[in-house]
């Protein structure tokens, strides 16, 4: 039997939403075709490790609701389905927030058909089920969008350039100044890898040897560039809402505690560690060996967790047992990786008196930076929570939340919150998931430390 290393509670139930319009237009025709009264299930996602955002619907394909091309025909076949169809849609919470608009409207939510997977079916009607994704995903997959030409300078402007030049999208950018410049040949790549790429290799403002670490993703409002550590900063990211599990009478503003603005329904605290694999992944200490091809040397770099300085969401960082440290300089690493340096390769300038002078300067510095991202990414990850809310589309992936659940005790009437697991996290993952029974909204939640810092009633709150 597998070890259960999850907590999980339950509360009160999830509230009711309105599909208002799933248009699919046929590539064929160009005609609209609405199958909203045939949708089963829908399921919205975003996540900051995802580059954009996916839509996944299942219907009862029995025929043309809203208006068919063909009569008596199924979607599949009198639309006909290629894959590629463009997808307007618009769905409403319980609160009245709604995720896309009008066609040709800023609010509206265009995805294209990724895939159609024929659930069951017979000769009356069949489950379709169709995986939606954002222009910008199809776009990305298509040669002439690819990355050639050489790039200098700072990475939050060729970050910018890349999502205006080679994706071609007009969507919103929200993206955060960087301090490092890095220059370098893309190789044709895809632009998302680039895009990812470069931000493993990104360094917030003014935090040149400090930390590092960026994400690239999409969420309904657009797509964002952001570093950890101001998703962190509460300043910079200010909480959307305060939540609470408390095992009360159900309903929406029931029993509700000063302070909350959202009850929820399912809390799973992840109460997992495993040691080995946070060592693989580099979590406390890395190494970075560096190879000059010109000059044949090569350099060893060690940097340890506690050396990065980064406000924590939480009161502290894990401590690993100091019993554990090996005795001697360079001894105390968990993970190595290799690089070949490429100084005086891609050294810029007017002419060539600054062109020389920036010859021996290294391009970028793998020692520093990659061994800061390394870390960085692997202590967001420190202490992981699941939550379920009922729907509420004003929440997106790269929120912040302040979460309390009670602390267990023996005693069945403890109404004292979590101190360990409590305080603010970040959306690392959600879904608005809508069907017949009602409408959730799951998310899972990280943050890069441990214990209940700061009050669920903050200011910094947004409304």
């Amino acid at each position: 039997m597998a070890e259960n290393t999850q907590t999980t509670v339950q509360s009160e139930n999830a509230l009711s939403s309105t599909i208002n319009d799933f248009q699919i237009i046929s590539n064929k025709t160009g005609q609209e075709v609405g199958i909203t009264g045939g949708i089963v299930e829908m399921s919205y996602y975003e996540s900051i490790r995802q580059n954009t955002v996916r839509v996944n619907v299942i219907y009862a394909d029995s025929g043309f609701v809203d208006g068919s091309p063909t009569k008596n025909k199924s979607v599949m076949e009198g639309l006909p389905l290629f894959g590629s169809e463009k997808c307007g849609i618009k769905f409403t919470d319980n609160n009245g927030v709604s995720l896309g608009g009008a066609h040709g409207t800023a609010k509206e939510l265009s995805l294209f058909v990724n895939k159609v997977t024929p659930i069951v079916g017979d000769s009356r009607k069949s489950m379709i089920s169709l995986d939606l994704v954002s222009k910008e995903f199809i776009q990305n997959e298509k040669g002439g969008t690819r990355v050639v030409k050489r790039m200098d300078g700072k990475i939050s402007d060729n970050i910018k350039k890349i999502f205006q030049d080679n994706l071609g999208t007009r969507k919103k950018l929200d993206i955060e100044e960087t301090e490092n410049n890095f220059n370098f040949i893309p190789a044709n790549k895809k632009p998302m890898y680039i895009l990812d790429w470069l931000s493993r290799k990104s360094v917030p403002k003014g935090k040149m040897g400090k930390s590092a670490g960026f994400f690239f993703w999409e969420t309904s409002e657009g797509f964002h560039f952001k570093s950890i550590d101001s998703l962190l900063d509460e300043e910079k990211n200010p909480r959307k809402k305060s939540i609470i599990f408390n095992d009360t009478v159900e309903g929406k503003d029931k029993d509700m505690p000063a302070g909350y603005h959202v009850k929820a329904i399912e809390y799973i605290k992840d109460n997992k560690i495993n040691v080995q694999e946070k060592f693989k992944m580099g979590f406390q200490s890395t190494r970075i060996i560096t190879f000059n091809p010109f000059n044949g040397f090569y350099q060893v770099k060690n940097s340890m967790a506690d050396t990065m300085e980064v406000d924590t969401a939480g009161k502290e960082l894990p401590v690993m047992n100091k019993e554990l440290n090996m005795e001697g300089v360079g001894n105390n690493y968990t993970r190595t990786t290799y690089y070949v340096t490429d100084t005086g390769t891609l050294n810029t300038g007017n002419n060539a008196e600054e062109q020389l002078k920036k010859s021996q300067q290294d391009n970028f510095d793998y020692s520093q930076i990659e061994n800061q991202a390394i870390r960085r990414y692997n202590q967001l990850y420190s202490s992981e929570t699941s939550l379920t809310i009922a729907g509420d589309f004003t929440l997106h992936a790269g929120d912040t939340l302040f979460i309390d659940g009670p602390e267990l005790k023996n005693n069945t009437t403890n109404d004292e919150v979590d101190q360990q697991h409590g305080g603010l996290y970040l959306i690392s993952d959600l879904v608005h998931f809508l069907d017949n029974k009602g409408t959730w909204t799951k998310m899972n939640l990280v943050r890069d430390s441990f214990g209940r810092k700061g009050n669920h009633s903050s200011s910094s709150i947004v409304s």
